[in-house]
């Protein structure tokens, strides 16, 4: 559904994204995750045809997206800061959406404002961070696009209308088939929210992959011997982190958990536990092993 190839990215003497390749399958929930600074704003609007690649190429079902007027009909980009016509009113903007958007949704958009009770003769300027976000969600939903990118969506929404929100975009992900990008910092809402990812950093694409095959391929491990064996026992794992509380080892691997375990257990452990990671752990880990670790930091 949407492919880049080898993308690269350039602004003067700033390199924003570096030969990045990405493929979102139709009907997914992609969430884009990455450190600050990794490139995902300009990722994400090369792919809504805002920005044009300096190399590489960016299709939508196998359309080109940049200054192809036939491709954005089908493609809505909600970027992290909502931006209106000025002086503009709800109503207004609805109107100007009828005019763009040849699958505009009137009944949905009256559903919508009634629902979230918008009033859609009010100025847009004068209305609060939460309520512009929710505007912008209900001019989006209801050009019915087939394809959704949005950059820090459900910042500012309050957690009913946030849930309300992303209830909305499942229902169309069910029912029409939407595809959804999706950038965020808040790790936890889209571990419950996204079905595959993809961690950028310093403008390239670490890695992406299926979220229930990237949680069971990296595991914590929590082990403690009789006999503590060298560290050069971890030589036989992909560890990302170690560390040693006494004689319990703590460590994080990636690997195949039948193999990880067969390996522990040939050193005769007096305990093995595997532990559950959550998506900010292996965020951080992932990182970390590309030189974006935690360190302590003191100030004087």
């Amino acid at each position: 559904m949407i492919k880049a190839v080898a993308v690269d990215k350039k602004f003067e003497k700033l390199q924003a994204v570096t030969n990045l390749s990405l493929h979102v399958r139709k009907g997914s929930i992609y969430g884009l995750l990455g450190s600050n600074g990794a490139g995902k704003t300009t990722l994400l609007k090369m792919i809504a045809g805002i920005y044009k690649q300096d190399k590489g190429e960016i299709k939508i079902s196998e359309q080109p997206i940049y200054e192809m007027p036939e491709t954005k009909q089908r493609v809505l980009f909600i970027p992290d800061q909502p931006y209106f016509l000025h002086q503009t009113s709800l109503l207004n903007m609805a109107w100007f959406y009828e005019q763009v958007y040849t699958k505009w949704n009137a009944k949905r958009f009256k559903q919508l404002t009634t629902h979230f009770r918008m009033d859609p003769t009010k100025n847009l300027s004068r209305m609060s961070k939460g309520m512009q976000r929710q505007a912008s969600f209900i001019l989006t939903l209801s050009a019915m696009p087939d394809v959704l990118i949005l950059d820090e969506p459900f910042d500012g929404l309050d957690p009913v209308v946030r849930q309300q929100m992303k209830n909305l975009i499942l229902q169309d992900v069910a029912e029409r088939g939407l595809t959804l990008i999706v950038s965020s910092h808040n790790l936890r809402e889209m571990e419950d929210f996204c079905d595959y990812v993809g961690i950028m950093h310093k403008g390239t694409l670490l890695f992406e992959r299926d979220m229930d095959e990237l949680k069971t391929d990296i595991h914590k491990l929590q082990i403690a011997f009789k006999n503590v064996p060298e560290k050069s026992f971890l030589d036989g794992m992909d560890v990302l982190h170690y560390e040693k509380r006494g004689s319990v080892v703590l460590c994080i691997v990636k690997g195949k958990m039948e193999d990880i375990s067969a390996y522990v257990r040939s050193y005769n452990p007096a305990i093995f536990d595997l532990l559950p990671l959550t998506l900010e752990e292996i965020f951080i880990y992932e990182l970390g092993g590309v030189g974006y670790e935690i360190r302590n930091l003191i100030v004087e």
